[in-house]
């Protein structure tokens, strides 16, 4: 059983599906969507664009596991991808097919030659790491920054570990 949940604003629905069924499912978000209750207007003077959060839970294991992330209405696919690969999700090798699959599963049906696409070029721009798998086919990863790597301690106090250890 795959389990959907929409969440708009404060507004919160859940579909469940078996895994056969899960398209159907998907298609219903939008009906689903369009009958939540819509939230009053926020008296602030800047209005902050309507976010969507989707969450895609399954029984099934790894196979079906999806990114859990908040889309922006203005999110292009390029941010979309990043915003996968920015979760624990990225951190695995990921190829193609399974980028594909995830945007599908938040009804974004991109062709594959626009998500390569998108692909190469955010691991030219180093926000991605690309690379040959055993079977030939480019996989991708999180890109690990300088900063996001743990640091070597420093010399002096090294120095000063190993004169302590010695007295």
């Amino acid at each position: 059983m795959t389990k959907i949940r929409v969440k708009i604003g404060q507004a919160e629905a859940e579909v469940e599906a078996d895994p056969e069924h899960i398209r159907e499912a998907i298609e219903l978000i939008p009906e689903l969507a369009a009958k939540l209750p819509r939230q009053g207007r926020e008296p602030s003077a800047e209005r902050k664009e309507p976010s969507l959060e989707i969450e895609v839970e399954s029984q099934q294991g790894s196979s079906t596991e999806f990114p859990v992330v908040t889309l922006e209405k203005g999110d292009s696919l390029a941010d979309v991808i990043s915003k996968f690969f920015s979760g624990p999700w990225g951190r695995e090798r990921r190829k193609l097919s399974d980028v594909r699959e995830a945007l599908q599963s938040y009804g974004l049906n991109y062709p594959k030659q626009s998500v390569a696409v998108a692909l190469l070029r955010l691991a030219k721009t180093t926000k991605l790491r690309r690379f040959k798998a055993e079977d030939g086919e480019y996989v991708y990863t999180t890109a690990f920054t300088v900063s996001s790597l743990p640091r070597a301690p420093d010399n002096h106090v090294l120095g000063e570990l190993t004169t302590a250890q010695a007295d």
